[in-house]
């Protein structure tokens, strides 16, 4: 009685274990056919949010005065967080200067909705246009590094095409159909002309460049209210 009692308490643990490396197996399998990626990363908490939009800021403002060498202390020390958050989120300096690049340019063209939604449709490209200023500006800062032939920020030029442009083309659009803008415009050209005045003014007071942009959208609004009723050429 005792031998088969302890037969089957072998036979049962025999069996757990079979079970157990069975699961193992097909865990480790699982886990191997996942892309690298396939775990998302929690959402960040609003407070987070708050610490990485001040982390940002701070990096802009130093880029902007000091230059993308600038110490990391010293963009720490401006947003009020220790140096191993910086590391943490961007282990390479280069990680940084993107993601600043990247939050300038999504804040400009994020932009063009709200003010398209709170003013008329020239008043918006107008203050549009003023917030482009403001981020060349900021793009200046960054310059060493956009055009220094790393390939680590390859791709941020594209971002001119695939957010600037369609922001600035929608308010642009928007302003000629109810008249306020002359029509034959193009959005592109009016993009590199306002970066051109920005780059003129580079060594003058921050204002000039305002103060030119403002005179151009003065030209747009020339004689586009008399476009419907300027006799068309043959």
């Amino acid at each position: 009685m005792l031998e088969a009692v302890r037969t089957l308490f072998q036979m049962l643990n025999g069996t757990m274990f079979h079970l157990q490396a069975l699961a193992m197996k097909k865990k480790v399998a699982t886990a191997a056919k996942e892309p690298p990626d396939v775990a998302k990363e929690r959402p960040m908490r609003a407070d987070g949010r708050r610490k990485m939009s001040s982390l940002l800021e701070a990096a802009a403002e130093v880029f902007q005065k000091s230059g993308v060498d600038a110490p990391v202390r010293e963009i720490a020390e401006r947003a009020g967080v220790g140096l191993g958050t910086v590391y943490r989120h961007f282990p390479q300096r280069s990680d940084l200067i993107k993601a600043v690049f990247q939050s300038r340019v999504d804040a400009c063209a994020d932009a063009a909705a709200e003010l398209a939604a709170r003013y008329e449709p020239c008043e918006a490209l107008a203050r549009w246009m003023e917030r482009y200023v403001d981020f060349i500006a900021t793009k200046r800062g960054l310059a060493a590094a956009l055009h220094s032939g790393d390939p680590a920020y390859s791709a941020l030029p594209r971002l001119f095409n695939t957010r600037l442009l369609p922001a600035l083309k929608s308010l642009l659009d928007a302003a000629v159909a109810v008249g306020a803008v002359r029509s034959g415009v193009d959005a592109e050209e009016l993009l590199h002309a306002v970066a051109n005045l920005c780059r003129v003014s580079h060594d003058k007071e921050p204002t000039y460049a305002r103060r030119m942009v403002a005179l151009l959208v003065d030209g747009l609004r020339y004689g586009a209210a008399g476009e419907s009723t300027r006799p068309k050429l043959s």
